[in-house]
């Protein structure tokens, strides 16, 4: 078992403030736990966890996006806390997942209150984009922007830093047959959000690719997943430039099959 120091729980709490901004105006995509875990793996001194970690959770938040108002649970609180998890209790990441989603749950039900909690700012937002006053507007945005992610910071500073202790004791207390069914249900939840993802994105021109990939991962032998990766984004790079080459033919046939006599 390791502890985190607190320069590590004052850095994981930096990287939840930026990770988390990012996830509330969904910039750069930062915050997904992919990204989340190695980084927190890096801080922690353990990158090989990290990734291990934050590749695990990716795959179980593959297909959990955030549409609109309705807010999946979520994913920064997910990938950090599997990793400090592990790291700190000597758990399978595996195990780690399970553990980690009442913190994801937490910070989602925190994410719907500001949700629900900043429609009162709605009002002066009208009125300030009614007077053109832009610096006003700003300074809101700003404002509800800062909040959210204070909060990223304080509740990670005191999951990762000041509960380590008590996360360490119930890790300690669970009895073995509890363990293994974290570690089971961690291993399913990849596949699951696998297949959600495949759910929304699976199409029928789509499902040679998908045999492809099966068929290089499951019966060429190789030491890690960097083959079909490379060829995934071959076929990746195929599909999108053949689909632009019949954009552009058809945007061709239309025009040539236009009548513009007059100018009309």
């Amino acid at each position: 078992m390791h502890s985190v120091t607190l320069t590590q729980g004052l850095l994981l709490a930096l990287l939840a403030i930026i990770v988390g901004v990012d996830f509330w105006l969904e910039a750069l995509f930062l915050f997904r736990p992919i990204i989340v875990g190695t980084l927190s793996g890096l801080i922690l001194g353990d990158l090989q966890t990290g990734l291990i970690a934050g590749g695990l959770t990716e795959l179980a938040f593959a297909g959990l996006t955030p549409a609109g108002g309705t807010q999946p649970p979520n994913p920064i609180l997910a990938g950090l806390m599997t990793t400090v998890i592990a790291f700190t209790t000597g758990t399978d990441p595996k195990t780690a997942i399970g553990l980690a989603l009442p913190f994801s749950f937490l910070m989602q039900y925190i994410i719907l209150f500001y949700y629900s909690s900043f429609s009162f700012f709605m009002a002066k937002a009208d009125k300030y984009a009614e007077e053109a006053d832009t610096k006003s507007l700003v300074k809101l945005n700003i404002l509800t922007t800062s909040i959210v992610a204070i909060t990223y910071g304080i509740v990670v500073f005191l999951c990762v830093f000041v509960a380590q202790d008590l996360m360490k004791a119930l890790v300690a207390a669970m009895p073995a047959w509890l363990a293994h069914g974290f570690e089971i249900a961690g291993g399913i939840l990849p596949a699951v959000g696998f297949g959600m993802l495949l759910k929304v994105m699976m199409k029928a021109q789509y499902v040679p690719y998908l045999m492809v990939g099966f068929f290089v991962a499951s019966f060429i032998p190789f030491s890690n997943l960097l083959p079909v990766a490379v060829i995934g984004a071959a076929l990746a790079i195929y599909e999108y430039f053949n689909s632009k080459d019949k954009l552009l033919k058809g945007e061709s046939a239309i025009v040539k099959g236009d009548d513009y006599s007059e100018g009309i």
